[in-house]
This record gives structure tokens, C-alpha cells and sequence, in this order.
């Protein structure tokens, strides 16, 4: 058998979305990039051949202002674009274009590795070589790199390497995690097929094979819910094998979940408790949907703690939203509720030192096996959190390699420096301001045609009874003195209000109370009443205002959205198993739900003129919400005058790449598959079209220029340098938006 050899910088092994965001991020920095995939589709669980929904830090809607940017958002974003009914072949295209379009990536599917070399003493390993099979071509493959991402999942590189690595759950003790059990095991996450149905043009009968199970002779009918309109990720609570070995016990596994979907479909259609005579199986997984195995060791294990607490690491790259979710061991045979989750207040942060093995100096690692404990893992493991890893493990991985140094050197000596690189590239990490020395639109003056000064949403669209407390959210910055909502009474009445601001600048939700106030309301409609409020923070923040429940009011709201401004309601503390009740405290982020309330603000006004939309927040290093919008808007958009935003130097600068960043509301939950339809396919406060014109010898001259755009980020690199001191970039339309809204510019002389 012939043995080919490929060389490359970086091997990674493992094509789901963390292989895949290592891989395209590696790339764009520049680095000869190997990505190994076994199967023939890239996407890992998120493929047509799982079809799990990628889901992330928003949390279907519950974290706010929290979708991911960079690789991963581009994805979601594209993927939005083209193919809105979240059909899974089209979203396998978009994955594979995304790797396609790398020229410094060579890819190769089917390939499955299962030879590692290599060498050292036990504490101090290194990767010589991976060797994969590609099935179908009959090749065997030998890769060699300087680093090798292990993004497989399973961990199984990293296994064969030596790498130290954790399977099951630690003891409670070991890092004080409350939702950990008494005693360590090998307990994990057990696994998970779905299944798709339609609805025929006529009735359509069903004969179970032999093998499906009578689930009425289980828990799972009175344990589970079951509809016959459901498919796909609905049944996501299809899922066994975590008291097995996920991996080893793999086939048997999946026999028993396929024994079960044919079991639940046959209860659907011919139990007689459904209205499902029409309705047909029009897909049915064959590859087990892993959540679970092994898990490596780093230089840091991230915990339960880190989560709750939202530790700000100084290494922090990267971050997750989602509950951390774990799920009895019995899976769908359990005699509790499927999962249990316990959220964070806000986003939290994941560290660059639990990307990189303790004791393989050439191996990093992304995905579901990074070095985390169960718990933590609980919600880390989720896809859109996997990729965002993923970019960080090769952004880590290229810039490791530009310096010949390892990865743990990288984080001993080159944090900042890896963060500002990754920022560059509009990766997700949130509260750290973009400070790059070479970036020329630092030094600029910042002027615009007009900014948006004043928060007052004044278009009247619907009305709400005030029967529950309601919460509004905004910016703050400089000051506060008062907010007016408009309200309709049905008789004379006090209207009560409190003021809480919500403690870090990643978090949406009220924390601590800041001052009360009430005014006095006579019976009417449509009246505007003020309320006297005044608050001067040290440092722009967002206000949290709780308007309290009083029956005799009715609010007006607009379907005009601000950004920054969002609203909510409170709602019930969320209902979980009994047993589970002493771990499950208040949630303020599930409380406070805002999922009525996407794009409907509430009429409100508040004084004095604000600071948050200036033109010079573009410059100011943060790319999305952290504390504040942190992005320039224009006053309202007139079709005959475009908004316009300069940037002007005292010396002339020699340009040749300009960077924008537009704000696509990363607020808004965005799906891969099919959990809900967004109402629109490109993000309506995305700029649409705009033209980039420099001042050349007294001359505007126009150096680029984009229509039908839909991406969040565009990087210009002008066919040749030019020498100015102002550029300016008129934005023409957006795609509908009612104001230019600009989140970053960054201007570079290369």
C-alpha cells in the first residue's frame, strides 16, 4: 500500500464546526492548514447526517445580546441569507464553502485517522505524525505539523497521543461544584438520533420493522412529550448510553435509539391517539449524535464556579451562554425530567489555558473534549460555543507558529497580543477593547452627517396592559435625570418604577438597585409621564427599569426597534424536578424573558441627550454590546441624503486595507435548522450599500464600494495604496434599518 506524505503548519483532525473554525482561522492567519475529516460532510453534528440545531450562547433567545461574531457568525449569517427554511444540505453547502473558499486549507473528508506518532517522556509528549485511511480511494495518509488541533470529538488524537484526559463526572469535592455528584465515576452524556417527518397528499400506512420497541411497555410516554408535529431536534430527549461507553458501545447504542424512533412512530401513527394518517418518516439518522467522552486536561480546568461566576479571565478567549444542561444517566428511560439547567446571569468566558494539553506541547484542542469538568462541560459542549473554541484554538495555533514558540508559551508571553489578533478578526470575546498599534483610525477625528442623541421611540403601535412587571433596558452615558413612558389609565392611579443597574458590562438583567421612584397618573389615554430619575454613573453602563405591575395602566409600544434598547416581562421562577430544587436558584435571565418582545420596544423618552451613539464609539475598540451599544448611529435615514461618517488625520497616512464592521444585532437568535423562522433573511439594521471615497489632491475619490451587502464585517484591500488624511463612507441604504449603524472602522497602512 502506498503511504502519501502531506506537510503542513497545522493539522487538524476533525471536520464538526470547532474543526472547521480552527482550520478557516488558522488559514486566514496565514498558515498551511491539513483539516481531516472521517465522514464525507463537514458540520459534525450539526451535518444532514445528525441535524442538530447549532445552538450557542443565546440560548434560543434566553442570553441577550449574545450570537456570535467571527467565523461562526459568519456562518449563521450566511446561512440566514440563503437558506432561511434551514434545509440541512444547503447548511452542509455553506460549511463547506466557508472551508472551500481558504486556499491555505487543503481538506480531506472520509479520511479517518487512527495512527498518532508519538514521542517524549510522559509529562513532555510531542506529535510527530497522525496517519488517516480515506475510505472510498483506498489512500493512506501520514501528516506531519509543527501543531495538531484535536477537534475530533471524541478525543481519540489525543488519546493515542498520550494526552492526559478525564472520562465521566468528578467528584463534588475536587472543585467544590455543587451540581457535581458525592463520589467521581465514569458516568457521561449519553447520545441521541433523530428523526424528520412531512405531511403526504394522502393517508400513508406504517409497518414497524421488527425490531421497534412498544414504548407504552416503557417511562417514556408518560416521561416524554409526544406530538405527532414534531421532528427533528424536538426529540432531543431521544437519547441513551450514558451509563455505557459512548464510544466503545457505540453500535449498540444506536440500535437501541433506532428500536426506539421506529417504537415512537409507531405509537404516533397507529395508537390511535394522533392525528397522523398523512404523515410519513422522511428521514431517520443513522449516525449516533455523540454528546459526551473524553475530556483533556489543560493547563486550567474550567468549572462549575467559573461559569456561575462569569470569571473574567485575563486569557480569555472566547464565550458560551448556554445553560450548563446535563441529563440522567438513563436518558429517555429516566424516570426525571430529560435535563436540568442552570444559567449564568450573563455570558461567560472560556481561557486560552484549557485549549492547550498539560502534557503534549504541540497538541491544542477544541470542541466538546476541551479541558473542562463535566459540569462545566454541560455547556461548553454546545456547537456554536464548540466553534468559537475552535477559532481560538487556531488563531492560538498559527500565531504559536509565527513565533516558533508553544502554546503554553503563547499564554505565558503573548496573551495580549493573541486577543488583539483574534478582536481584528471580529472574533467572540467580549469585554476586551481593540487596541492595535498598527490600526491608523485610532489616531483619526471622528465626525459624522448626523448621530443619534436623544432615546425617545415615539411611534405608537400597540398597547400592553401592565398586568406583570415590565422591564426596559438602555444605555446610560454620561447621565441620567429622567424617563417618560406613555401610558394609558383607566382610572387615577400611581405609577411605580425602580431603577437597577445590572452590575457587569456582558449582562442584561437587573443587579443592583440604584433608586425608586412614582408619579402621581390621572385616568386618560395616551398620556406621556415622567419620572425623575437621576443616576451618574462612573462609566457608561446599561439601566435596567422595572416598571411595576399596576392593572390600571396600559403602556403603548412601537415596532420601531432601538439598539440598545430592549424589553421585558417577568415571568414565573422556571418549574424543574422536585429533587433537583435545592440546585436550581433564582435564574434572573430566565425570569426576565424578552421573547414577546423582540423589536417592540415600549414609547418611552429619556433625558438628557446621551453620549452612546457618537461617531467616535467606532473607534473605541469594542465590536459589539458590552456596557453599552458601543456603535455609531445616524439620526433616521433620508432616501434623498445619505448618512456619512469620516475619519480625519493631521498627517496624511498611507492606506491600503480598511476594515468595517456594521451592526447585524447580534441580539437576534439566529438557527441553522429549524427552530424557528427569523421574519427576515438579512438583518435589517445591516448596511445594504456604501461607497469608501478618499480625499486625493482636493478630489473625492471613490477607492471601494459594495451593494446587496448582507455580512456583518467587509475588509477592503484597495488595488493600490493611497496617501490622505480623510476618508469618508457614505452609506447609501440599509436593508431596512431606519439609521446607518456602524460598529467599527479600522483603517491599516498594509
Amino acid at each position: 500500500m502506498k503511504l502519501e506524505h502531506v506537510f503542513a503548519d497545522i493539522t487538524v483532525i476533525g471536520g464538526g464546526l470547532a474543526g472547521v473554525c480552527a482550520a478557516v482561522a488558522a488559514a486566514r492567519l496565514g498558515q498551511k492548514v491539513s483539516l481531516i475529516n472521517n465522514r464525507p460532510v463537514l458540520g459534525g453534528n450539526s451535518s444532514s447526517e445528525v441535524r442538530v440545531w447549532v445552538c450557542g450562547a443565546t440560548a434560543h433567545g434566553t442570553q441577550r445580546y449574545a450570537r456570535e461574531t467571527g467565523i461562526m457568525g459568519e456562518m449563521f449569517v450566511e446561512n440566514q441569507y440563503r437558506n432561511p427554511e434551514g434545509n440541512p444540505y444547503l447548511w452542509d453547502l455553506i460549511v463547506l464553502e466557508t472551508v472551500r473558499a481558504e486556499k491555505n486549507i487543503q481538506l480531506f473528508l472520509s479520511t479517518d485517522v487512527h495512527e498518532v506518532e508519538a514521542g517524549g517522556a510522559v509529562d513532555d509528549r510531542v506529535i510527530h505524525s497522525v496517519t488517516g485511511w480515506m475510505m472510498g480511494s483506498e489512500r493512506k495518509i501520514r501528516f506531519e505539523s509543527k501543531v495538531f488541533i484535536d477537534c475530533t470529538g471524541d478525543g481519540l488524537v489525543g488519546f493515542l497521543a498520550g494526552a492526559k484526559y478525564r472520562i465521566g463526572r468528578e467528584a463534588r469535592d475536587e472543585y467544590k461544584e455543587d451540581w457535581a455528584p458525592e463520589t467521581a465515576d465514569d458516568i457521561t452524556l449519553g447520545s441521541t438520533l433523530l428523526f424528520y417527518t412531512k405531511e403526504a397528499d394522502r393517508p400513508v400506512k406504517y409497518i414497524p420493522p421488527s425490531f421497534a420497541k412498544d414504548i407504552t411497555q416503557t417511562t417514556i410516554p408518560m416521561k416524554r412529550v409526544i406530538r405527532s408535529g414534531d421532528s427533528g431536534c424536538h426529540y432531543w430527549w431521544i437519547e441513551w448510553g450514558g451509563e455505557l461507553d459512548t464510544v466503545h458501545d457505540n453500535d449498540r447504542i444506536r440500535d437501541e435509539l433506532w428500536s426506539v424512533i421506529y417504537g415512537i412512530w409507531d405509537y404516533i401513527k397507529n395508537s390511535g391517539k394522533f392525528s397522523a394518517d398523512k404523515m410519513t418518516l422522511e428521514w431517520v439518522g443513522a449516525i449516533p449524535g455523540k454528546r459526551e467522552y473524553r475530556r483533556f486536561e489543560g493547563d486550567y480546568m474550567l468549572n462549575q464556579n467559573d461559569i456561575i461566576a462569569q470569571e473574567p479571565f485575563e486569557d480569555r478567549i472566547a464565550f458560551g451562554g448556554w445553560s450548563i444542561d446535563l441529563h440522567p444517566p438513563q436518558g429517555m428511560y429516566a424516570q426525571e425530567s430529560g435535563s436540568k439547567h442552570l444559567f449564568s446571569d450573563g455570558i461567560y468566558h472560556i481561557p486560552f489555558r484549557s485549549l492547550y494539553s498539560s502534557n503534549v506541547r504541540n497538541m491544542m484542542f477544541a470542541g466538546r473534549d476541551i479541558s473542562a469538568t463535566h459540569v462545566a462541560f454541560g455547556t461548553t459542549r454546545v456547537m456554536a460555543t464548540c466553534a468559537v473554541i475552535g477559532e481560538a484554538a487556531g488563531s492560538g495555533a498559527a500565531v504559536s507558529i509565527m513565533k516558533g514558540i508553544t502554546p503554553r508559551m503563547l499564554h505565558r508571553d503573548h496573551m495580549n497580543e493573541l486577543q488583539q489578533i483574534m478582536l481584528r478578526q471580529d472574533a467572540s470575546i467580549i469585554g476586551i477593547a481593540g487596541d492595535d498599534p498598527d490600526d491608523l483610525a485610532k489616531s483619526a477625528h471622528v465626525t459624522a452627517s448626523s448621530t443619534l442623541d436623544r432615546i425617545a421611540i415615539d411611534t405608537n403601535a400597540y398597547i400592553r396592559p401592565l398586568d406583570k412587571d415590565i422591564g426596559i433596558l438602555f444605555p446610560v452615558q454620561p447621565s441620567l435625570e429622567s424617563v417618560e413612558l406613555l401610558l394609558d389609565a383607566a382610572q387615577a392611579t400611581t405609577l411605580e418604577v425602580e431603577l437597577w443597574h445590572t452590575g457587569k458590562g456582558e449582562n442584561y438583567v437587573p443587579r443592583e438597585l440604584i433608586t425608586k421612584a412614582a408619579a402621581l397618573v390621572d385616568a386618560g389615554s395616551e398620556q406621556w409621564v415622567k419620572l425623575a430619575l437621576l443616576w451618574k454613573p462612573d462609566a457608561a453602563r446599561n439601566a435596567f427599569l422595572i416598571v411595576k405591575a399596576n392593572e390600571a395602566i396600559t403602556l403603548h409600544g412601537s415596532d420601531k426597534p432601538l439598539t440598545g434598547v430592549l424589553c421585558f416581562e417577568k415571568g414565573a421562577k422556571p418549574i424543574v424536578f422536585s429533587m433537583l430544587e435545592d440546585h436550581q436558584p433564582d435564574q434572573p435571565v430566565v425570569q426576565w424573558s424578552m421573547r414577546n418582545w423582540i423589536r417592540r420596544p415600549l414609547c418611552m423618552q429619556v433625558t438628557p441627550n446621551t453620549e452612546a451613539y457618537a461617531a467616535s464609539q467606532v473607534t473605541d475598540g469594542y465590536i459589539r454590546p458590552f456596557a453599552g451599544p458601543h456603535m455609531w448611529l445616524s439620526g433616521n435615514m433620508n432616501t434623498d441624503e445619505p448618512e456619512w461618517i469620516k475619519l480625519e488625520w493631521e498627517h496624511e497616512k498611507e492606506i491600503g486595507e480598511i476594515h468595517i464592521t456594521f451592526n447585524d444585532d447580534v441580539n437576534e437568535d439566529l438557527i441553522n435548522l429549524h427552530h424557528h423562522r427569523t421574519p427576515f433573511d438579512t438583518i435589517p439594521e445591516v448596511v445594504r450599500a456604501y461607497r469608501i471615497q478618499a480625499l486625493i489632491n482636493q478630489d473625492w475619490v471613490t477607492v471601494a464600494a459594495k451593494q446587496d451587502n448582507h455580512k456583518r464585517k467587509n475588509v477592503h484591500q484597495l488595488d493600490s495604496k493611497i496617501t490622505c488624511k480623510q476618508i469618508q463612507i457614505w452609506i447609501d441604504s440599509t436593508n431596512g434599518g431606519t439609521r446607518a449603524e456602524v460598529a467599527e472602522i479600522r483603517v491599516y497602512a498594509l
